[in-house]
């Protein structure tokens, strides 16, 4: 229910008589007006000000004496933070942590800033890392989604300067950032940060593989272990939210085998030592599946067939059918599991994956011997026909059960 239903929909309502003017009324009432956009105008024309004070100082830093350059990134830092605290204690809390947000950026602007003045030589990120934390400080303080955001996208950047221009791996940064950030979430389930927060982790376990030049399929391990984590979270919505993120890369690496499957330049790089990959991957799958149990979500335990070690087969051929397997029994289930619950929207979701793993199939299987124009008419006959079966039932699921008696 929203209060823009309630608008359109209100006065039919009262029309036929299902409610009152009254009752209408006090529904409008139970949904405010929406003045978050008007809100950001302040936020936005603050920035514009700044901007262009930023750009006239730039301008002319090089020439400004050193004190003087030293003042003004701690006027701004300040300043920033005591504006942001001054409008949110009168209430205009939108804009107060816009400032305060504006504050923190400013803060890691100016530790590079202050390293290039002074010549300061850095062979690691400490003073970058400083960044995150008083990201991961501001975060607790007020409690907001945006600094917490603003957290999570410093810490990737400082991964990733860390990675590409000391080529090192910042541990500290990585465990930092997963235990201050996860607790956060733990302690504050919310879907939109624990989505963040998922795909801010695999960033940075991205950065690993490629600093450690290590197989390219270690990634799931800890994309599973984030994934895992959500299945111990006893707000569903969040814990899916985290989820969602390493389901979505072994898709994507699923379909990519699928479709690139024949070409063996890259597939080297998939294969790691079979015991050890299965034994930290199982560790892993145990985890979850001790929180499913827990959670009661065991039907859920699906989810893990994208994980079926099918890149051990050749490259060509077999690989491409591995990867197909795998991505239909995994679509599959999440139709039957969507239509189970009958939940119209993992049903839509599922009816989307499964046609398009039934394309990447048909594409790869049929491409190569098959006359083009017999190939096209048959793949669309194939499509549609499958469209009309999936949505037939898409439409049977979310329809009410009609043996249920009324009351």
């Amino acid at each position: 229910m929203s209060r823009k239903i309630i608008e359109v929909e209100g006065p039919k309502w009262v029309e036929q008589g299902i409610i009152t003017a009254e009752q209408e009324q006090r529904l409008l009432a139970l949904y405010p007006v929406d003045d978050k956009a008007i809100g950001l105008l302040p936020l936005l024309g603050s920035l514009l000000v700044l901007l262009s004070a930023l750009s006239l100082i730039a301008a002319n830093w090089q020439d400004l004496p050193l004190l003087v350059r030293f003042g003004i990134l701690l006027g701004s830092v300040a300043g920033s933070y005591a504006a942001g605290e001054y409008f949110r204690r009168r209430g205009n809390t939108q804009l107060g942590m816009g400032l305060v947000g504006l504050g923190l950026i400013l803060f890691g602007t100016s530790i590079i800033l202050t390293s290039q003045m002074f010549q300061l030589i850095g062979y690691d990120v400490t003073g970058l890392v400083a960044w995150g934390v008083a990201g991961v400080g501001l975060t607790y303080l007020y409690r907001s989604r945006l600094l917490f955001v603003m957290t999570v996208a410093i810490g990737g950047i400082v991964q990733g300067y860390n990675t590409e221009a000391l080529g090192a791996f910042s541990y500290a940064t990585a465990v930092f950032t997963a235990l201050t950030l996860g607790y956060y979430w733990w302690r504050y389930p919310d879907a939109l940060l624990g989505a963040v927060l998922a795909t801010g982790l695999l960033w940075q376990a991205g950065l690993l593989i490629g600093v450690l030049h290590i197989k390219i399929t270690w990634f799931f391990v800890a994309a599973m272990l984030i994934y895992a984590f959500g299945d111990w979270q006893a707000d569903r919505p969040a814990g899916r939210a985290l989820q969602g993120p390493p389901l979505v890369a072994a898709f994507l690496f699923m379909l990519g085998l699928a479709i690139f499957g024949e070409a063996g330049s890259y597939t080297d790089r998939l294969q790691p030592p079979l015991l050890a990959y299965l034994v930290a991957l199982g560790a892993v799958l145990v985890l979850s599946l001790a929180g499913k149990k827990a959670r009661g979500r065991l039907s859920s335990a699906t989810d893990w067939l994208l994980l079926l070690p099918g890149f051990y087969l050749p490259a060509g051929l077999p690989l491409a059918v591995a990867a197909l397997v795998v991505l239909y029994a995994y679509t599959g289930t999440l139709l039957w599991r969507a239509h189970q619950e009958q939940n119209p929207d993992r049903v839509t979701l599922g009816t989307v994956l499964f046609i398009l793993t039934t394309a990447v199939a048909y594409f790869r299987l049929t491409w190569g011997f098959m006359n083009k124009s017999l190939f096209f008419l048959l793949g669309g006959i194939l499509l549609l026909g499958l469209s009309w079966y999936l949505r037939r039932r898409a439409v049977q699921t979310a329809a009410p059960d009609a043996s249920t008696p009324n009351p």
